[in-house]
C-alpha cells in the first residue's frame, strides 16, 4: 500500500544559480555597527510591476528595495529595462552579502528552465559592477 501523504525528503529537482561578487567585509571594519552597515549597503532585491495572470504575466516596470545598492540600481534605467524585456522569474533578482562577498541570484528553476542567457548575465553582470562601487 502507498502512503497517501509521502514525506517530501530526498533529491529535489529544482536548481539555482548564484554569482558571488568576491569582496572581504573584514577588511578595515570593526565587528558589529560598522560590519552590520556593510551589509545593509549590498542588500536589494527587484519590486515588479506587472500585468496579466499566471502564464500571461509580463514585467512591465522594476524598481529595488534595499539598501545603498538598491538606490543606485534604481538610477540605472538602461538596466531596468533590460530586467522588465525579461519573464516573471527571471527578473526576480536578489542581492545578499556573504561572509566573503556579495551573492546575486534569482528564482529557485527545475531542470527543463534552469539556465543562464546572455541577457541575464548582462544584467548580472551590470549589478556586479555596482557593489564593486559601493564603499
Amino acid at each position: 500500500m502507498q502512503d497517501p501523504n509521502p514525506l517530501p525528503w530526498g533529491a529535489q529537482d529544482r536548481f539555482q544559480a548564484h554569482f558571488v561578487v568576491q569582496q572581504n567585509p573584514d577588511e578595515g571594519l570593526s565587528p558589529g555597527k560598522e560590519l552590520e552597515s556593510w551589509r545593509l549597503r549590498r542588500v536589494a532585491r527587484t519590486k515588479l510591476k506587472t500585468t496579466g495572470h499566471f502564464g500571461s504575466k509580463k514585467v512591465v516596470g522594476v524598481t529595488w528595495e534595499g539598501g545603498k545598492l538598491a538606490e543606485d540600481l534604481n538610477t540605472d534605467s538602461s538596466l531596468n529595462e533590460m530586467i522588465a524585456s525579461q519573464s516573471v522569474n527571471d527578473a526576480t533578482i536578489f542581492v545578499d552579502p556573504t561572509d566573503n562577498g556579495v551573492r546575486i541570484y534569482g528564482k529557485w528553476k527545475n531542470s527543463h528552465d534552469f539556465g543562464i542567457t546572455k541577457e541575464l548575465f548582462d544584467i548580472y553582470n551590470n549589478i556586479a559592477s555596482y557593489i564593486k562601487k559601493i564603499n
